[in-house]
């Protein structure tokens, strides 16, 4: 479960906000370059005018990653597909093309990303620089699926990457949180469109965690949902399906994914929120609403789904060998607390990948977001949940909230000062800086 819709600039100042609502700035100016050039040249008079610069695309992230009181560069103009490479295989898109209209123009031409996320209002560079994934067996993250790079960096000049061509920047960039420069265009790599089966059932805590490694094992995408103070979860297995199309009824699709999971659920996190108390109830009551369900369709129209409750959200990966412990310690932890939570614990996985700062990088990978919805306290509940993830050497997702620094992330990232080394010679002025970057990465 991710956000949904974009980060918005308010107010004659200027403000910039996210789509949480957690983190606002008042940058000293914004720019909507129309090509890589006005890019390239916003990107030299910042640096002219001593200002620092930070690109942001929909504000999905609930860090301050993209926060900057120099330049804002915001790429809505930086949009479209490029090129078409059939021959490798190939799309070449524009940094500020939401991913949901990448996704539909690939279906269009009969073609598909292997995996994605479970939304898809991010922009490619957002989504890719601070590692957005869905849950795999032996598909990875977005950024994974990466062929090519390119990025404009502090001097203003235009870098291409690849395997290839600067492969020691490639294999940073790919997940490269916006220090190493403004990505302009990412070069994925696509296959022939092909069919899903989703399977969607409710099935007890104890049962799936007891069978984690056989249900991991047998389906291509696991992922499940817990509901605090239950015992109770959703999980969701796709497959790739050699069937006919079997999508979800118009009239069944918008009772369960629109009036159920954001209609109902919306009005249950404002009761929630007015009164604390009644959550366990609402929990045993929100676990038991979605029947079982299976469908068939396109992968973008079944690994991604709307959420429109707005919410705030910390995820860590733990190695995928510590996945049942961590989940039972936090159920652990919930039960012994006064926490009322409100909203369900999400659970995927990934293998591991070779990004320098992947959260899944050398090591296959299970991922354990909590969300709190917002206007909620949320800070005891991550807290306590970030001392369980932490304690099995955990990584926070980088655009997720979370409180670890250069010092931590330097101990459970085995390439870290890999990367730090190549910011050091791309920016070594720190024009790309920000309060966020300077925590996680060091001065």
């Amino acid at each position: 479960m991710s956000s949904t819709a974009s980060g918005k600039t308010s107010g004659a100042n200027g403000t910039w906000r996210n789509w949480g609502g957690n983190v606002a700035a008042r940058p000293a100016r914004q720019v909507a370059p129309a090509s890589v050039e006005e890019l390239a040249a916003a990107v030299r008079r910042a640096r002219e005018d001593g200002l620092k610069v930070k690109a942001v695309g929909t504000g999905h992230s609930f860090t301050s990653i993209a926060a900057t009181d120099g330049v804002l560069i915001r790429p809505q103009l930086l949009t479209g597909i490029r090129r078409i490479d059939r021959e490798a295989m190939t799309v070449t898109v524009e940094s500020g093309t939401p991913l949901k209209r990448l996704n539909a123009a690939l279906a269009r031409e009969g073609l598909s990303l292997t995996n994605m996320g479970d939304i898809m209002e991010q922009t490619v560079s957002g989504a890719t620089s601070t590692g957005t994934h869905g849950t795999g067996r032996e598909s990875a993250s977005i950024a994974a699926q990466i062929k090519g790079l390119e990025l404009v960096t502090a001097d203003g000049s235009v870098l291409c990457c690849s395997a290839q061509e600067n492969p020691e920047v490639f294999t940073a960039a790919r997940t490269g949180l916006g220090a190493l420069g403004v990505v302009t265009a990412i070069t994925f790599a696509v296959e022939p469109l092909f069919l899903l089966t989703a399977r969607e059932e409710p099935m007890p805590l104890e049962r799936v965690l007891a069978e984690f490694d056989q249900l991991w094992a047998e389906n291509e995408h696991f992922e499940f949902y817990w509901f605090p103070h239950t015992e109770n979860t959703t999980i969701k297995r796709n497959n790739r399906s050699l069937g006919s199309e079997r999508p979800v009824g118009r009239l069944a699709g918008w009772f369960e994914d629109e009036f159920l999971s954001n209609g109902v659920f919306q009005v249950a996190q404002w009761v929630g929120r007015a009164a604390p108390a009644t959550v366990p109830a609402i929990a045993r009551i929100s676990s038991r609403a979605l029947s079982a369900r299976s469908y068939t369709d396109i992968p973008y129209k079944v690994f991604t789904s709307p959420r429109r409750v707005r919410f705030v959200e910390m995820e860590y990966a733990v190695p995928r060998a510590a996945l049942v412990e961590t989940v039972r310690e936090l159920k652990a932890m919930v039960e012994r607390s006064n926490l009322r939570v409100g909203f369900p614990v999400e659970v995927r996985t990934a293998p591991a990948d070779d990004i320098t700062l992947s959260t899944a990088s050398g090591r296959d990978s299970a991922y354990v977001a909590v969300h709190m919805y917002r206007g909620t306290p949320y800070q005891a509940y991550f807290t306590a949940a970030e001392r369980i993830f932490t304690a099995h050497e955990g990584r926070p997702h980088w655009g997720k909230v979370h409180t670890r620094d250069a010092e931590y992330l330097a101990r459970v990232y085995p390439r870290f000062a890999e990367f730090t080394a190549l910011r050091d010679r791309l920016d070594p002025d720190r024009l790309f800086q920000n309060d966020y970057l300077r925590r996680v990465l060091g001065a």
